[in-house]
């Protein structure tokens, strides 16, 4: 069984590859059972937790992340956080290649929304707006410079000093990035505006959406969570990237409570955009918005990817 390290997992995974690996897989399908997750006890109570998320082709390839979330690892001045992901041939349980799991979901996760956007947003958007600057919206300026002609990145966070950080790191990428202290402002003059963050309060509002606006929505993965207002749903037309996501964003629940969104006004999911069951973003001025949680499917076809790209040389 082959390693690919860090390095090699990011080297082997360019975003244009990546978007038309997961378009590609979306449209195939795979088998993804529900996540498994275990509570690590050390002795004195639950210390973490252990996630498993499989998926497989048949006659394919099998694939397994896990991922251990352990809080107090700040104790010991190590990341809370620790993913690995399996690859095997799915007829043959043979293991073929451990990757590095960090770079496999934030890449993955990036590239998804990068791929509804190829559905979603403007053909012609120019202006994004990346709202936080954590390790996925770092990633989010060269995947959405993929897929559309973008020339200029905003960058707006809670957190002043991290989201300068975050532009001077675009800029030595040869981006045309600018931090951004009027979050309203900013949501006027964006095209596309992308949210990854781990708010649970909302920070888009929906009256803030100009025509013809395409809103991503990354963070807001658990009920508790929010990165917008209920507005957004009802001015928006409404896309998600699996249907688990009605059950899980907390962005999702309570614009439902609070009557401005309905199971029924959901536009389509990402599968139903990539096989060309649903047209996407079908006016100009048309809000649209695209909400995920993520799925094993974009984790067993980023895999694939890196693996087959790393034999290919």
């Amino acid at each position: 069984m082959q390693i690919l390290n860090h390095a090699q997992t990011t080297a082997h995974l360019g975003f244009e590859q990546l978007v038309a690996a997961l378009d590609d897989m979306f449209v195939q399908g795979c088998q993804v059972p529900l996540r498994h997750a275990h509570t690590i006890e050390d002795g004195q109570g639950p210390a973490g937790t252990l996630l498993l998320m499989p998926a497989w082709q048949p006659g394919g390839r099998l694939g397994v992340k896990t991922v251990s979330i352990f809080p107090k690892n700040h104790e010991k001045q190590l990341p809370g956080l620790h993913s690995t992901y399996l690859l095997f041939d799915a007829t043959t349980g043979v293991p073929i290649a451990m990757l590095d799991g960090d770079v496999i979901t934030s890449r993955r996760t990036a590239a998804a929304s990068a791929l509804a956007a190829t559905r979603l947003s403007r053909p012609d958007a120019k202006t994004l707006l990346i709202v936080g600057s954590g390790r996925v919206a770092e990633l989010l300026a060269h995947a959405y410079r993929s897929v559309r002609p973008i020339e200029t990145v905003m960058v707006w966070n809670v957190r002043t000093p991290s989201a300068l950080r975050l532009v001077d790191r675009l800029r030595e990428q040869g981006i045309d990035a600018r931090h951004v202290t009027d979050l309203q402002a900013a949501v006027h003059a964006a095209d596309i505006v992308t949210c990854a963050t781990l708010s649970d309060t909302p920070l888009i509002q929906g009256d803030w959406l100009q025509p013809g606006t395409h809103l991503d929505l990354i963070g807001s993965f658990t009920p508790a969570m929010r990165e917008t207002d209920a507005v957004c749903f009802e001015r928006a037309t409404v896309f998600v990237d699996t249907d688990e996501a009605l059950a899980k964003s907390g962005d999702i629940l309570q614009a439902i409570e609070a009557n401005r969104f309905s199971h029924a006004a959901l536009g389509a999911t990402l599968t139903q955009l990539c096989r060309g069951e649903h047209p996407g973003r079908t006016r100009a001025d048309e809000i649209t918005l695209f909400k995920s949680v993520g799925t094993a499917l974009e984790d067993l076809a980023a895999a694939s990817l890196a693996w087959d790209a790393y034999q290919a040389g």
